[in-house]
């Protein structure tokens, strides 16, 4: 007969299980798998009561500062780069006027006061950087418009969440005016910032210098980094989810160890956490209550795919380059997800008289929005001509991690056509004993390097150094910043 902690760890085993094998399913419908836990969660409160809101908000944080790590991580700078003014403009504009539309509607279809409509588009202004990320992984998009969509996703909660808390103290009673919550937000937005790119610059330097005996412990070392920015920028009162994806942003596109064994770590250690928090999101609603407000959530979400986001889109991206194609596939592929879902919890904890309610409209508009979308945006994109003909480059197969005990480390390095090593045999570069080549990967070919071997524009390059002399093996090759792969 099992006991309590006995069944408690098996079914967590179950759900941990079930929520990666169905991720398969997902995948192969274009569903964000948000929704396949959600359903586990929903099924699973017919048997196990649970209603903390203040548990499930916990855990949604944390999780969402892990999600957004991961995404900063793999994010290459220089592809938003171009697309930083439309990102921030979807970001910002955007996120008010589909809480204005949204708002408006909420307030006339659920019969609420303004200021409570206004809440609930607040609550569902934001796209979700997880669904998002794991919709477009598969999805070979036109450069611009997935770089556009993943910024605007990883920068976009900050303003959903100031608007939340601001109208909810608004509501309460708050004498803060207009101009003081506007003030406030840009004081929230830059501190955020500077807070992520001094935490992003120490986390670089401690884990570029510190030697430890495992290689296991450098990804725990950069998440702990990525939980101290979120608190000390929420101390500061600034916007923490906004420091954690710049702090990502730039321990994502700097020189570092160990990086391909923590995005490793990261990419499970994120699954993982969406599997917990969407189930317990899932948990956190009554599937009969949401019968009580099927026809206004599906008006809602339908208002919201089919005004409100456009509706922002548009005006945010009016004096851009973007052509309508582009622009029509970016409003479609604003895919509503976790933050809402958390933000849901605030009116509940704030003691609202029609909190729950609140939480099973958004529920249902974020359900319903991430099944019609997420199933109809590959489709879409090719209907629009906006997929890539060429396959998706896949990443190298060939996985080489630092030494840990020792002091050497295998470098991994894209030739481009500055460096000056291209058109020069191997032999010819002189290279100390100490600093070896491994590997050459050209095209699909996995090539072994001998002394004749003649360096190409293109080439990847395996390099095997100590620590000590990273600096002038990259010197010697005439190795600029920019051509340290990120996936090393």
């Amino acid at each position: 007969m099992l006991n309590f902690v006995d069944s408690v760890i098996i079914s967590a085993a179950l759900l941990l299980l079930t929520g990666v094998l169905t991720t398969k399913f997902s995948s192969r419908f274009g569903m964000p798998a948000l929704v396949i836990f959600i359903v586990i969660g929903m099924v699973l409160s017919r048997y196990i009561y649970y209603d903390d809101a203040e548990i499930t908000q916990l855990v949604g944080v944390f999780a969402l500062i892990v999600i957004l790590f991961q995404g900063g991580m793999q994010t290459d700078f220089r592809e938003i780069k171009p697309v930083i003014g439309p990102a921030l403009s979807l970001a910002t504009l955007g996120v008010l006027l589909t809480t204005v539309v949204i708002g408006i509607s909420a307030s006339f279809i659920l019969g609420l006061p303004l200021a409570e409509g206004l809440l609930i588009g607040a609550i569902v202004g934001s796209t979700d950087a997880a669904a998002v990320f794991s919709v477009l992984g598969g999805l070979n998009l036109k450069q611009r418009i997935k770089a556009t969509l993943e910024a605007e996703s990883g920068s976009n909660d900050p303003m959903a969440v100031f608007l939340t808390v601001s109208l909810i103290e608004w509501i309460q009673g708050s004498e803060a005016g207009i101009l003081g919550m506007v003030l406030s937000f840009i004081r929230e937005m830059g501190l955020g910032m500077i807070v992520g790119v001094l935490l992003g610059m120490l986390s670089v330097y401690v884990i570029n210098r510190i030697n430890f005996d495992s290689s296991g412990l450098y990804p725990v070392m950069a998440m702990g980094f990525a939980v101290l920015t979120y608190g000390l920028a929420e101390t500061v009162m600034s916007s923490g989810l906004l420091a954690v994806y710049v702090m990502a942003l730039v321990v994502g596109n700097t020189e570092l160890t160990y990086r391909r064994t923590i995005l490793a770590f990261n990419q499970g250690f994120a699954w993982m956490m969406q599997i917990v928090m969407f189930v317990l999101l899932g948990l956190l609603v009554f599937p009969y209550q949401l019968s009580d407000i099927a026809w206004e959530g599906l008006l809602l979400s339908l208002l919201l795919i089919g005004v409100a986001r456009p509706v922002g889109v548009m005006a945010s991206l009016l004096f851009t380059s973007f052509p309508f194609s582009e622009k029509l596939l970016v409003a479609w592929a604003g895919l509503r997800g976790a933050v809402p879902i958390v933000l849901a919890t605030y009116p509940i904890l704030a003691g609202f008289t029609n909190g729950q309610m609140f939480f099973n409209v958004v529920f249902f508009v974020v359900l319903t929005s991430a099944i019609i979308q997420g199933t109809t945006i590959a489709p879409l994109a090719k209907m629009l001509r906006l997929v890539n003909p060429d396959p998706l480059l896949q990443s190298s197969q060939l996985e080489l991690y630092a030494l840990g005990k020792g002091k050497a480390e295998i470098n991994h390095i894209q030739v481009q056509k500055h460096m000056s090593v291209i058109g020069k045999e191997i032999q010819e570069l002189a290279l100390p004993d100490d600093i070896l080549f491994t590997a050459i990967i050209r095209g699909d070919q996995i090539l072994t390097p001998r002394g004749s071997t003649v360096i190409q524009e293109g080439d990847t390059l395996y390099v095997m150094c100590s620590k000590a002399k990273r600096q002038q093996m990259r010197n010697m090759l005439g190795v600029g910043t920019s051509a340290y792969n990120k996936h090393s």
